[in-house]
């Protein structure tokens, strides 16, 4: 097999160093990966879950997805972050800018994971892949306020994703073909991309805990314990393999979906008041879809009721769609189907079965509009340049839902602020 030079581009504590360099850059005196705090939501507003951490909070056994009362109960003196995205989404924009200036290969994975394949480029900015990859990272920390990990491969992006987790953080690390057996297989088997909690025990159940054991098992074996699909990939992934190019342009060939949801401050009773909830999260969702310059196909919503039992619906759209008001739209159908009147804790929206964006195929069942899809990307830029306040619809106002994620209303009636 060629020798490729693949990059794998991962940032450190994303959602945590994100937020600290915007609080940095507008005079905080306290840099929050330097001690004990979360980013999370509010707990009075029942929002009480842990999604990133500090190095610091990890001393007191805080874990990303507890609540945050409980890592409060481990750190009575921890900070909590609310989250941002749309910062999150400026920042990983402004990162991925620099990248294109090493490749036009560059491959978005994640908001906060990219794919470069420098095969072609690497020579022009100098013969040895740990030198320019460190000077990629080092000019992100300079020119962007937060550190990534690199990780390197000659062979595939599986192998460069398992490099960049080896050190963290602000590191550079490889795994050559030639690596394998020494980097990779003596690491848990958990370690291994695409092995979650249930493949972990399953495996472990196999007397396979390491990845060496996976990759030394006769393979007929994993695939009748595993089912044959699931069996050999994983597998071939324990062994290095991965054939998978490094697709430009935002694709992300394994992303099965994209979500939202929120745990409401007061009990939801009214149809009314769980629409407006719906498209706030419609509006993230979205514009996340569009981000990735994907279309879905599938909607689904989640119910949560105030007794803490929950249930979902989803149905297949005629046409692929990156549209805010179609996916609002199917949201509030399944809603209507769905509710069975109970008070609603939480409410959450999913689209999936994705494909690209870059034509849209008309159907005579369905209204298209360019002229709609052209001011979904308007506000998209707005809020990503000046804030999800920056830009909001009218009839959010006086309505007793915050416009954090966006309006409430079939309507293009939108509130400007000020953005100077």
């Amino acid at each position: 097999m060629k020798d490729r030079v693949i990059f794998h581009v991962d940032v450190n504590s994303a959602f945590l160093s994100w937020s600290a360099v915007h609080a940095l850059q507008h005079g905080a005196s306290v840099d929050f990966r330097e001690i004990p705090s979360v980013v999370g939501g509010n707990q009075a507003t029942r929002h009480g879950i842990v999604l990133a951490k500090s190095i610091p909070s990890k001393e007191y056994g805080i874990k990303t997805g507890e609540p945050i009362i409980q890592a409060k109960q481990k750190c009575p003196g921890l900070v909590v972050v609310p989250p941002d995205y749309y910062c999150y989404e400026r920042c990983s924009r402004a990162m991925n800018e620099i990248l294109r200036e090493y490749t036009d290969k560059v491959q978005i994975f994640s908001i906060d994971e990219s794919f470069l394949d420098m095969t072609d480029t690497l020579h022009l900015f100098g013969n040895d892949p740990v030198e320019v990859a460190t000077k990629i990272k080092d000019r992100i920390k300079n020119e962007l306020g937060f550190t990534v990990s690199i990780g390197i491969s000659d062979r595939n992006k599986l192998l460069a994703k398992m490099a960049s987790e080896l050190k963290k953080p602000d590191a550079v690390s490889t795994i050559y073909h030639n690596e394998i057996q020494s980097k990779m297989w003596p690491l848990p088997i958990r370690d291994l991309y695409m092995v979650g909690r249930a493949t972990e025990k399953k495996l472990i159940s196999m007397g396979i805990t390491t990845i060496g054991d996976l990759a030394n098992m006769d393979i007929e074996f994993v695939k009748y314990k595993l089912k044959p699909a699931w069996g050999t990939m994983l597998w071939n992934f324990s062994n290095g393999i991965e054939e998978s190019p490094v697709k430009p342009e935002g694709s992300i060939p394994y992303i099965k979906g994209i979500g939202n949801s929120t745990t409401i401050k007061f009990d939801i009773t009214e149809k009314k008041d769980a629409y407006k909830v719906l498209l706030s999260l419609t509006e993230m969702v979205a514009m996340r879809l569009r981000s990735v310059k994907y279309c879905c196909s599938v909607v689904s919503i989640w119910i949560r009721t105030n007794e803490l039992s929950g249930y979902s619906h989803q149905k297949k759209l005629y046409v692929p769609t990156d549209e805010t008001m179609k996916i609002y739209k199917s949201a509030c159908r399944l809603f209507d189907e769905a509710w069975q009147g109970e008070p609603i804790r939480a409410l959450g929206i999913r689209v999936s079965d994705l494909c690209s964006n870059d034509f849209v195929q008309l159907s005579l069942f369905e209204n298209y509009s360019e002229k709609k899809r052209k001011l979904d990307r308007l506000v998209d830029g707005l809020r990503i340049e000046y804030g999800s306040h920056s830009i909001y619809r009218s009839c959010f106002l006086h309505s007793g839902f915050p416009p954090v994620t966006g309006g409430i209303s079939e309507e293009n009636n939108f509130v400007m602020t000020s953005i100077l």
